[in-house]
């Protein structure tokens, strides 16, 4: 009894684990943002998404993400080199609206070879649930924190399903350190010797960019880079 008890808990925890929701795709998706391109993500493709089925609108000095497939938004004139940081404001007005768990969104810098097989860039992204995420394309995905989202404190949460949340990301190229800050508070940083190696980044030199995991809404303002 003690052995069959064992070997079914292994068959148990996986049929308990959440199931990952499709990718939807949106009415009226596409890029309406003039000068702005976009690449939903290679497992994305494999099942047949393009950025067609996710989209990225303009309102007033918000942008406006509603995806579908998980997708990586940038102006191939947007880049940044040296000392920088990138910094924008992230509105989920509804979270959860259009999944069934937390899914994360925020920025990319050192946009290289963008579009194409040998993309690379980091992203640093936020969940709703006061977690994060650290990762990039090189060009193969990478986790710098970790496969799974972190915690902290110092990342919002929203109050329910269905109520608004905001995080303002920063990502920093400080010297040889790249830094991740939500909500003002540095939640991790790297040697950029870490970043800039084989399979990870080219440079920290590059395109900067908004990033967005598969079905999210959310709305974008205060996007920009300062020198440091």
């Amino acid at each position: 009894m003690r052995l069959t008890l064992l070997l079914l808990l292994p068959l148990l925890s996986f049929a308990q684990a959440p199931a990952e929701a499709p990718s939807r795709s949106v009415e009226g998706g596409g890029i309406s943002v003039p000068g702005w391109t976009g690449k939903v993500d290679p497992n994305e493709e494999k099942s047949g998404k393009t950025i067609q089925d996710a989209k990225l609108t303009k309102e007033g000095d918000a942008f406006h993400v509603t995806t579908g497939p998980a997708v990586s938004y940038w102006n191939p004139d947007n880049k940044a080199s040296g000392n920088y940081t990138v910094k924008a404001t992230f509105n989920e007005p509804k979270y959860m609206n259009l999944n069934t768990h937390p899914h994360p969104y925020g920025i990319f810098i050192a946009g290289n070879d963008l579009g194409a097989a040998t993309q690379s860039e980091l992203y640093c992204a936020a969940y709703g649930s006061g977690t994060f995420i650290v990762r990039g394309f090189g060009p193969e995905p990478f986790q710098m924190n970790g496969r799974r989202p972190e915690p902290n404190a110092a990342v919002n949460k929203a109050a329910g399903v269905g109520q608004p949340v905001t995080q303002e990301i920063a990502l920093s190229v400080k010297g040889d350190r790249v830094e991740c800050s939500i909500n003002g508070t540095v939640v991790a940083g790297y040697d950029k010797s870490a970043l800039v190696t084989a399979g990870k980044l080219k440079s920290t030199d590059g395109v900067y960019g908004l990033r967005f995991a598969h079905n999210t809404e959310v709305t974008v303002t205060g996007f920009g880079v300062t020198k440091n």
